[in-house]
């Protein structure tokens, strides 16, 4: 079996259209380890991927008023136990362009793995981007995720990000995201994250408020168990007339698992307005009495409240 075919034949068992790659309509970039196995553009979607010595490099633009029809599909991942995978990304979205963008991260065999993503993202005047990523990995926990990313956000611009990782060990994951918003902009971070066993996790994510009437929300969901850490931290600045954010982070411990949960506010304009709220804790009793009074073990229902707190 070819590399392509096994890295697809993964993304199928992750949820994931193995038919994307076959439709000429569907823009999309398919690599493993540092190697491209796929690539396709569409009309007013550019792309420039090269193969690095650890990884992939790509440079991804979407021309001035285009709307990308449809999702563009990211595969990126490591099949084999040991190896490093260094993304590089420069995404720019001209004025007034739009795309939706998928990214399928699988790793479902990693005992020493390093996965490094830096991105640097442009979203224009008007423009619009969305960006869903989903991690798909293994049981062995030997994996490390270290997603980078600096946006800037014209004004009037909007983006949308949502990154998950609940299926697998978690491994180590160190999330690092800085946005910086203009006049009229919108930013949506999210993030849904389950650990286990010894799991580390580090979620940091930064909105700068700099445009007057900007708008934000971050959004963390996160459950750990067994001997499991995790540490979130939301930053958001208000600094011009009219701005407004808000940081909301829920963390559900079980066993011995630690949480921690640090929600910083930073307002510079007397006009501006930035809220918080985190809640750490074990899973609710009165729900756990009633999903056990529907006949479900302890263990079953604190499964289906856990994967409710994530969605």
């Amino acid at each position: 079996m070819s590399e392509l075919n096994a890295l697809m034949k993964v993304f199928g068992e992750a949820g994931g259209d193995k038919a994307i790659l076959e439709n000429n309509e569907i823009a999309h970039l398919v690599a493993s380890g540092h190697k491209l196995l796929s690539m396709n553009s569409v009309a007013g979607f550019e792309v420039d991927a090269k193969e690095t010595r650890t990884g992939i490099s790509a440079k991804v633009t979407v021309k001035e008023g285009i709307k990308i029809k449809n999702p563009v599909h990211l595969c990126f991942g490591v099949l084999h136990k040991k190896g490093t995978q260094k993304i590089k990304m420069d995404v720019r979205l001209e004025k007034n362009a739009s795309a939706h963008f998928i990214a399928h991260c699988i790793f479902p065999n990693a005992e020493k793995v390093r996965h490094i993503m830096d991105a640097v993202v442009e979203i224009g005047e008007g423009a619009e981007m969305r960006y869903s990523e989903t991690h798909y990995h293994g049981l062995y926990g030997g994996i490390e995720v270290v997603p980078k990313a600096v946006v800037r956000i014209a004004n009037n611009g909007r983006y949308f990000a949502d990154f998950t990782l609940t299926t697998g060990r978690v491994g180590t994951l160190d999330i690092d995201y800085s946005v910086e918003a203009g006049e009229n902009a919108v930013t949506e971070l999210t993030a849904r994250v389950f650990g286990h066993a010894n799991d580390d996790i580090k979620i940091k994510e930064r909105v700068a408020l700099k445009g007057k009437n900007s708008r934000s929300i971050i959004k963390s969901r996160v459950a750990i168990e067994d001997d499991a850490h995790a540490e979130v931290t939301g930053i958001t600045e208000g600094n011009a007339e009219g701005a407004r954010g808000h940081v909301d982070c829920m963390e559900i411990v079980k066993d011995r698992a630690v949480a921690k949960a640090v929600p910083i506010v930073n307002v510079t304009n007397p006009l501006a307005k930035v809220t918080h709220e985190a809640a750490i804790g074990s899973v609710d009793k009165r729900q756990m009495e009633t999903l056990m009074a529907h006949g479900l073990t302890p263990e079953e229902a604190v499964d289906v409240i856990v994967k409710g707190i994530l969605k």
